[in-house]
Formats: C-alpha cells, sequence, structure tokens
C-alpha cells in the first residue's frame, strides 16, 4: 500500500514538474503530426510521460492550452522575421539574399509541417486565422523595408516581398524528389531571378 502511494506522488511531482512551455511545445509537435484533432489533452500527457492531472494545473482546458500554442507560435515567426531583416551593418540586398538561403538550403521539416498545419487550422477557426495574418502581415513588412532599402517604390517594394514569400513558401513544397544538388540549382536561379534589378 505505501508502495502505491510513493508511486502516485511521485507521478503527481511528475506531471507538476512539467513546465507550462513543455505542454506547448509538445501541442506543436502533435499538430505537425497529426494535426489540429490530434492535439488531444490524453495524448499530450501520453507523449510526456505524466497524467492529465499536470494538464490542468498549468492550463485552464485544451482551448487555452490551443491559444497559449497560437501565441507562441507567432510571437517566435514575429521575433524571428524582424531579427532576420535587421540590417546590421548588411546592405539589403545582402540581407535578402541571406534570408533566402536561410530557408531553401536547410529544410526545417518540423517547422514547415507546424506553419502547414496552422494554416488549415485557421481555414475553420477565427484565431487560427488571426494568428496567420498577423505572422504574415510581419514577413511581408519587414521584407518590405528590406526591398525599399534598395530604392524600390513602396508598391513595388511590397509586391516584389509577396513574390519573396510565395517563393520562400513554395520552394519548400516543390520538386523535393529531385537529387539535393538540382534542386539547389534551381532555387539559386530563382533567386537570382528575385534579387537580379537590386
Amino acid at each position: 500500500m505505501s508502495d502505491a502511494k510513493g508511486e502516485a506522488r511521485t507521478e503527481e511531482a511528475r506531471a507538476g514538474g512539467v513546465r507550462h512551455e513543455s505542454w506547448i511545445e509538445a501541442g506543436l509537435k502533435e499538430i505537425a503530426r497529426t494535426g489540429i484533432e490530434g492535439v488531444r489533452v490524453e495524448v499530450l500527457a501520453k507523449n510526456l510521460c505524466v497524467t492529465k492531472g499536470g494538464f490542468y494545473r498549468r492550463f485552464r482546458d485544451r482551448a487555452a492550452l490551443l491559444d497559449a500554442m497560437l501565441q507562441h507560435w507567432s510571437a517566435g515567426r514575429i521575433a524571428a522575421i524582424e531579427k532576420q531583416t535587421s540590417l546590421d551593418g548588411a546592405t539589403a540586398r545582402e540581407r535578402l539574399k541571406a534570408l533566402i538561403a536561410l530557408y531553401s538550403e536547410r529544410m526545417n521539416t518540423e517547422g514547415m509541417a507546424v506553419e502547414l498545419a496552422i494554416r488549415q487550422w485557421a481555414r475553420s477557426d477565427e484565431l487560427a486565422a488571426n494568428a496567420v495574418a498577423s505572422v504574415d502581415a510581419a514577413r511581408l513588412k519587414n521584407v518590405g523595408h528590406l526591398y525599399r532599402a534598395t530604392g524600390l517604390a513602396a508598391e513595388e517594394a511590397d509586391a516584389q516581398a509577396f513574390l519573396f514569400y510565395c517563393f520562400v513558401f513554395g520552394q519548400s513544397l516543390l520538386f523535393l524528389e529531385r537529387g539535393q544538388r538540382k534542386r539547389a540549382q534551381l532555387v539559386a536561379k530563382s533567386a537570382e531571378t528575385l534579387l537580379r534589378e537590386l
């Protein structure tokens, strides 16, 4: 009997010890794997090797977790693009070229899976749609600033920023069956086109 109580206390301590952020990270991993429908408390608890009770010490309910996931994802994406587009001594053209390399040379398959899952979720959920819209607006604004810094007029800079993101996301989904070298050559040629007039 005392062994059972001791095991229960140990499990309780472990569940209570799982950080708020760990539940959010587990939720993002699960949305990447199975979509929003797969982000369930019992699934995350199992993945974290704790009981569901630990979840309810951190979040009111599943909706609170989903809200926290959206906030974490959108804040992270916005902070990333602000950092990546900061000139810090580089020219705007150099920064744009570095951004293209960052998004095309190394495939972040989990990050892309999260992005796609959240965008799918946004098709039927207003909070997710608002998070996606705020991330898209920040991305376009910051890349648009880089294009303006090259001397383009505001309207043309915004159009170039839009094309830039169409390319960045599109290239991560297309021609994956091509060899790495051939694909890298295609991406490099496409990048030259995006930067040709700058």
